[in-house]
Parts: structure tokens; sequence; C-alpha cells
């Protein structure tokens, strides 16, 4: 479990406490308790961090987020042909997001913008969203931290010029959201839309090429 879902969740928990020390004088004020009860372990419940087996193989291409995917498409990004994968979370997905391939952080561009459901096409040209670009072995990656509706904050936890392993831990977003990854045309899609992925465990596709 993330550290932070002591801040969040501790009020609720709290607050629910006192109602329910309220209530030996006022029944009613039991039912707000538990309202606010049940807020408190769910917010731990959304600030989980399992442990996921890594796979082994390099020239895998792994999730870099727990949903489920809504897109497959081609695209081009700076120029370049490509494909995108995009990652509807649902917020009860686990929200820490994973490094997709190894290789090194060359650039962290936050782009604020709209907050739009994330489940729409438009959210990954519009939405408020971090965008990571990967130097790798194999070439160039990126992929994007998107905000949603309800998610209003993206956190990225490593630097420009940060090394990192494949599935390993790099940020997480806030209460429901989406993240794409745009992968060039030399790498094999080999999962297909709708299919439920979990980041650092679930194969998106390999490289064909070095």
């Amino acid at each position: 479990m993330l550290k932070e879902a002591y801040r969040f969740a501790i009020p609720p928990l709290v607050a629910a406490v006192a109602c329910w020390l309220a209530a030996w004088k006022w029944r009613p004020w039991f039912w707000p308790g538990l309202i606010l009860f049940l807020l408190g372990l769910f917010v731990f419940y959304f600030f989980r961090d399992p442990e996921r087996p890594i796979p082994s193989d390099p020239a895998l291409i792994v999730s870099p987020a727990d949903g489920h995917v809504v897109e497959i498409v081609d695209e081009p990004l700076d120029g370049q042909e490509g494909h995108r994968i995009s990652i509807f979370l649902a917020i009860w997905d686990v929200h820490v997001q994973r490094a997709p391939v190894a290789g090194c952080i060359a650039r962290v561009q936050y782009r604020p913008g709209k907050f739009l459901g994330a489940f729409r096409s438009e959210a990954s040209r519009v939405n408020e969203q971090n965008v990571i670009y990967m130097d790798t072995a194999h070439g160039r990656i990126a992929f994007k931290q998107i905000a949603g509706a309800i998610a209003r904050r993206v956190l990225f936890w490593k630097q420009e010029g940060s090394e990192v392993a494949l599935g390993e831990r790099v940020g997480m977003i806030r209460f429901g959201s989406r993240v794409d990854i745009w992968l060039p045309m030399k790498a094999l899609i080999t999962v297909t839309r709708g299919e439920m992925v979990k980041g650092g465990e679930s194969v998106l596709g390999k490289w064909t090429s070095t």
C-alpha cells in the first residue's frame, strides 16, 4: 500500500469515530459514521500497490497500467509512424503505473488541459497529462498519464535521465484515469481491444527487431 493512503484515509476514519461517539446520544449519527468508515476503507483499497510477476524476456512490452484496453490505433508521434494503445482505469483498478519497457527517461512533459471522461477518445489529446518519453535499445517510445473527470492529479516519480527496469513503478494517477502508450511500427502488438490488463505483468506486444 502506498504511504499517502494514510493522508486521505485517516480523516474520514476519525470523523466516523466521532459520529459513532455522538450516536450514543443521537442514534441517526450512526449512518453518517458508517458512510465515512466505508469511505476510509475504500481509500486504503484504492491506494493498494500489489507485487506483480514481471516477465524476464527483454523483448516483451508490458502494460504500464491496470485496466481494460479501449483503443488500438495507428497514430504518428513527432512525425514517426506507430501504434497507440489506450487503457482505461476504472476507480477500482490499481492506479500505480509501471515502466512498459526498460530504458532511460528521456523527457517528462506536463500538459495542462481539460478533465473529460477518461473513457473518451479525445481525452488522449485534450486532457491534463504527463507525457513520458523513454529511450530504449529498440528506439524511443512514449506513454501518457492522463487525468479524467474524477482524477485530478497525475504523479510521476522519476526524473529525466533516470534508468528504469521493465515493470518498475514510475507513478500513479488518483481516482480514475487513462494511460496511453505509443510504440513504433516495428513493435508487434499482441493485446486486443477490450482485453483486461495488469500493469507490469500483462504483455501488450514485443519487439520484432533490435
